[in-house]
């Protein structure tokens, strides 16, 4: 690790000449994949399957609510397959998730990677974001094959409508991500009250329902719920004219914009006051 990131320092006799942009986006590369190698090693070893446990622990969890949604009939207020609503559903809670899950509390086990001059704080959260989202994502695409060849599931009517609520989604949860960890930095009551909110949370992330099946006061209510409008969206793709979807890209993006900004704004402050160790 240590190797990696020297070798990434600029050679420039100049230490106070800035490197040019493709130097430092090459830089930047370089960063980001070791602080992912580093994540993976760190998190999953080198033992039994290593690093697949990234997208087969999510899966495990996919999978276990799919099964028991599918043995207790859950209702969803829709006449959709209930293995895709399921796994429409859970993968969606599992990309929104899990990015502030890993991202709170983790400048504190990073603080010495900090002394390598190339490594930001913004680095470390964007590492873990990154991976979360690849876990989640290739955990979504695997399941998806595997239906569909089993004769669960139908492809997806339109895939680009898909990826883009996926993305939409994955936008918000990293967004929220950053804000987060980097408050987390300065109030352990961020990462205290971050699980039992998530928990709460999960009931009206449009998971388990469509909109179109709420009464229309609720429908109201919970589409002030940004990842709601992203599920909506990857049903809508996954389902086409079969789900009613309910959703308002100007309401969301707007959202994860501010959002983004407030997380960009954190993490500069915290930069300020972080002492390396």
């Amino acid at each position: 690790m240590a190797d990696t990131m020297e070798q990434s320092l600029p050679a420039s006799p100049d230490s106070q000449t800035s490197p040019p942009l493709s130097q430092s986006l090459r830089i930047q590369r370089r960063v980001l994949g070791a602080l992912l190698i580093r994540e993976m090693l760190t998190r999953y070893g080198r033992h039994n399957i290593g690093f697949l446990w990234l997208f087969v622990e999510p899966m495990l969890y996919t999978l276990g609510v799919t099964a028991l949604w599918t043995a207790t009939k859950s209702v969803h207020g829709s006449d959709l397959p209930i293995v895709a609503f399921a796994l429409t559903g859970y993968s969606s809670v599992l990309l929104w998730r899990n990015m502030p899950g890993r991202c709170i509390g983790a400048l504190w086990s990073n603080l010495p990677l900090l002394y390598h001059r190339n490594i930001r704080v913004f680095d470390i959260y964007l590492a873990r974001v990154l991976l979360e989202f690849g876990g989640a994502t290739i955990s979504f695409a695997t399941l998806s094959v595997f239906f569909i060849a089993i004769g669960w599931l139908k492809p997806p009517e339109n895939v680009l409508e898909v990826a883009g609520g996926w993305l939409l989604i994955a936008w918000f949860g990293g967004a929220l991500a950053i804000t987060l960890g980097a408050l987390s930095h300065e109030s352990e009551l961020v990462d205290k009250l971050w699980h039992p909110f998530s928990y709460l949370l999960f009931p009206m992330s449009g998971a388990a329902f469509m909109v179109d099946a709420l009464p229309k006061v609720a429908q109201d209510y919970v589409l002030y719920v940004p990842m709601v409008h992203g599920t909506e969206i990857v049903r809508e793709g996954y389902f086409g004219m079969r789900a009613h979807a309910h959703y308002d890209l100007a309401y969301v993006i707007p959202f994860s914009l501010v959002l983004t900004l407030t997380g960009l704004l954190a993490v500069r402050w915290v930069s300020g006051r972080v002492v390396p160790e």
